[in-house]
Formats: structure tokens, sequence, C-alpha cells
């Protein structure tokens, strides 16, 4: 079966692996028919994902078609279409007794941790699978990264009416703002791109865009009346942008950390006690999100699809994917065909 692996940072190829062997008890063999490209996979062909070792078969984010599979508790049967939660947990860990298994003590992310769905076929749990019969491949291959978005909503805790600044307005900022508005927020976010900032405004409505490096600190205190956001999230994966988002924190607020970068990130002790700020991580996300976000797509409350900027074929991909990672590719989310 056709499969790209990852070898090395910035080498892609593609060529044959054997197929996956029959499924056994709680697991299913599925087609993959479409799979996202989101900052993970960018990162790692960069060379600088944390807790990635090489060579790899990326792939995380994956609308899939089961061809195989036995008798099942979910009700699932060859044919139906699905999303895949990528995060393979023991179930036996502290985090995964306090109903966490999205931070796992031995977590495997596909195609971050272990190999992923950059191939014709794969087996997954059969927990792992998300049925939908309305939306289409395409959506499915979208439903991982908004999942992201919505677990660090609910990390948040937020209330309606109050004010949020996402900063870095990618895929994974983009779904943080979706579901802060599905929360009754007030939202602003900040990035350097004009083109991701129009997006916001146009697809989101989002009024309040700044522009990093045009003083966003101070407009943020204007908007807010002197206040300042009770919820910041940091969606960037950027360390000089994470260790200076506590500057827009109100007193009594939350920072939370969307983005994973490989450094250190460090700030002022003393500002961060004076505004008695609750720092929160948000990882993966968990099934219940994953429901979450397939409820509200098939009700149209969501609609990924204006994100997809770059289409490849699985054939083209190693040609086409230096090309989409350059500066200035415009790429917001891409999507490959198996």
């Amino acid at each position: 079966m056709k499969t790209l692996i990852l070898q090395k940072p910035g080498r892609l190829t593609l060529g044959e692996s054997p197929p996956p062997a029959r499924p056994g008890p709680g697991e299913a063999v599925v087609r993959v028919r479409r799979v996202g490209i989101c900052g993970t996979d960018i990162h790692a062909y960069r060379g600088d994902q944390p807790y990635f070792s090489y060579p790899r078969i990326l792939g995380h984010e994956l609308g899939v078609e089961i061809t195989d599979i036995g008798e099942n508790e979910k009700g699932l049967k060859i044919g139906d279409r699905c999303a895949v939660e990528p995060y393979l947990d023991c179930g036996r860990c502290i985090a995964c007794r306090r109903g966490r298994p999205n931070c796992c003590v031995s977590l495997q992310v596909l195609g971050v941790h272990t190999d992923g769905g950059m191939r014709e076929y794969i087996t997954v749990p059969v927990e792992k699978l998300h049925r939908s019969e309305r939306l289409s491949l395409e959506q499915l291959a979208l439903v991982e990264t908004l999942t992201i978005g919505a677990h660090a909503v609910a990390r948040a805790a937020l209330e309606s009416g109050e004010w949020v600044l996402v900063i870095g307005a990618g895929p994974i900022g983009l779904g943080v703002i979706r579901f802060a508005q599905v929360a009754g927020a007030r939202v602003m976010v900040t990035d350097l791109s004009d083109e991701r900032l129009e997006f916001a405004r146009q697809h989101f409505g989002v009024e309040f865009t700044l522009r990093e490096g045009e003083n966003p600190e101070k407009q943020v205190e204007e908007i807010t009346e002197g206040d300042f956001p009770s919820a910041v999230f940091d969606a960037t994966g950027s360390a000089p942008s994470m260790s200076s988002a506590l500057r827009y924190v109100a007193h009594s607020g939350r920072l939370i950390f969307v983005g994973l970068v490989q450094a250190d990130v460090s700030f002022s002790d003393p500002e961060f006690h004076r505004k008695e700020v609750t720092l929160l991580s948000s990882r993966n996300a968990t099934a219940a999100e994953f429901q979450q976000v397939l409820t509200l797509m098939e009700a149209g409350t969501l609609d990924p699809s204006v994100w997809t900027t770059h289409r490849a074929l699985c054939t083209n991909l190693v040609e086409e994917f230096p090309r989409w990672v350059e500066p200035g590719a415009g790429l917001l989310k891409g999507l490959v065909e198996f």
C-alpha cells in the first residue's frame, strides 16, 4: 500500500508498505481517505517538533472509512465514515484513571510518537473511531484540529461575556476563537499575519484583530477599558510569544498555553504573583470533545471547510510539501487525498 514516510527533517518519501493484518478484538482496519496537515507535521518536517523521532509516518488528522471490523459495543460496521481520535492511552495510569487520557503518562499520538495515517490502511482501536453519517471525509479529517480548541476552552472554563485574547490565528487559534465564541466570550485576536487577521474578521466575525508589532498591549487595554482579558490563550508555539503573554492577562485571570514549543518558557515571577494568574496547559482532547465537535459540525454551527488552502494527492505530496511550508506560502490547512 502507498505510504508516505518522513525519513528525517526535510526528507519526505513515498513508498510501499505491507497492508495491515485482520483486526484483533477491539480493533478496526480503516481505509484512510483524507489527512489534514497541521503545525505538528510542519514542525516535524523542519526538525523542531518535541517528542518526535525519525523515520515516522505522519498523519493524525484523519477522515477514514471502516473496511474490516468485528462485533463491537459502538455498533460500528464496514463502510462507516469516521474521524479518528489519534491519542492512544494506556487506560491505567493516574491521568487515565482520573478521566484525563489526553495526557496519559505513556501517551502515543498517531503520527507523532507512533506511525500515523499517511498510508492507505491503518489499524486503530474501535474506541478511537467517531462515526458521522452526515459529514464528508474531508470534514471528518478536520475534526481533530477543532477538538484542540474545544479542549483548551474547556480547560479555561470560560464564562459568558468575559474578555478573551487569542494569540495566534492559525488553525489551532481559530478553533479556540470559535469555541470561545460558542461559550459567549468577547474575543480579540492578535497575529503577525495580516492575512490571518483578515480571515478571522471575515469568517469568524472577530471585531478586534490586532497586529503584533503595532503595540497590541495598549490596544487591548483600551478595548477592555483598562481591565485586560481574563483569559489569554497562546496558540503560537513560539517561546518568545509565550514568555510575553503574561503582560496581557488581567489580575486574577488565566493564561492557557495551547501551543507546544521545544524550548524553555520564562516570565516575571513578581508579575505572575502580583496578578495571581492561573497558568494552564492544554494537551490534545477527549472523546467527549470529539463528540461535541461532530455535533456542532453536523448542525452547521462549525464549518472548517473554508480553512483549507492547500490540497494534494498522496502521490504528489513529496513534491508539493516543501512548497507548502515555505514562508509566504499562505498555508492555513492542507489536505492530502489517499
